[in-house]
């Protein structure tokens, strides 16, 4: 990717990683190596203004950090004002809305994580930076501020990577115990397979489990039950085609594995609060006048 695409709209990245601001890296749907983190996007804007993006519902993980004081976050009726003295995540699969007051500079990642936060845990989460948090952040700041920042693609990477180790290590965030390989192979299959009939003694036998333990040890490593899980993958492919096709709900049910278009409306509403139809209209406009 060019670096001047820093200077193309802002899409908000409601359904993609890719804000048409930053620095892309690899897409959605990868699956974490060893450091069990996918770096989508990394980017930092002199000033960020416009930044209204009501009913973000994203696939992935995000990490803001504005270096002066002048956007908010609302989270579950929770007001989260950003700025110098704390670093936020907001965790994927979460209703929030941004809010300009005035315009900003920006720092954020987009980014997966293969590790679940445990039930207790805040969100979004609020972090006091360290001093090697800022550290890196600084260094990030100077990569994107170098009129040759093409040619240190592979540094903003490495640096991304290491901030988000050194956050995501911090001992404020609890996080359930690594999935064991039974049931990384179940997520596998339904990213795989999301568009088929999935049901619960099927990826039970995946797992080698009895239906009842797969249910039970699903929701205790992935923080949701199996039925939600998929739900979650069939909307995020819906939100994708709504936002970037024209096909009709007819069609996109059919190619997200729901049986017809009412009831991919149905969970459409329950899993993102508002009905696709709202949701390709919100979305359209936000691309246009972001």
């Amino acid at each position: 990717m060019s670096f001047s695409s820093r200077r193309r709209t802002n899409t908000g990245a409601y359904t993609t990683p890719f804000s048409n601001t930053g620095v892309e890296f690899f897409p959605l749907g990868v699956l974490p190596g060893h450091s069990g983190v996918v770096l989508h996007e990394s980017g930092c804007l002199r000033c960020n203004r416009d930044w209204n993006f009501p009913n973000m519902f994203s696939p992935f993980w995000r990490l803001i950090y504005d270096f002066r004081r002048g956007h908010k976050i609302v989270f579950a009726d929770r007001e989260v004002p950003l700025g110098p003295d704390r670093i936020v995540l907001l965790p994927d699969h979460h209703r929030c809305h941004f809010f300009e007051t005035r315009p900003t500079p920006t720092f954020w990642l987009h980014f997966s994580h293969s590790r679940r936060p445990v039930p207790r845990q805040p969100m979004p989460i609020e972090l006091p930076p360290s001093r090697t948090e800022m550290d890196l952040i600084g260094d990030l700041r100077a990569l994107f501020d170098d009129r040759r920042s093409e040619e240190n693609r592979e540094r903003i990477f490495r640096l991304s990577i290491a901030l988000l180790q050194v956050v995501l290590s911090r001992p404020e965030i609890q996080w359930s115990k690594e999935k064991p390989e039974s049931l990384l192979r179940v997520l596998r299959f339904v990213e795989e397979h999301y568009a088929e009939p999935l049901y619960n003694p099927q990826l039970a036998r995946l797992a080698g489990m009895s239906a009842t333990r797969f249910v039970e040890e699903f929701r205790r490593g992935q923080g949701v039950t199996p039925a939600r899980f998929i739900a979650q993958v069939r909307i995020r492919e819906a939100c994708n085609l709504l936002s970037n096709t024209a096909l009709g709900l007819d069609e996109i049910a059919e190619k997200t594995g729901f049986p017809n278009r009412a009831y991919l409306s149905r969970v459409f509403k329950r899993v993102t609060g508002e009905p696709p139809a709202h949701f390709r209209r919100d979305h359209a406009v936000s691309i246009v006048n972001g």
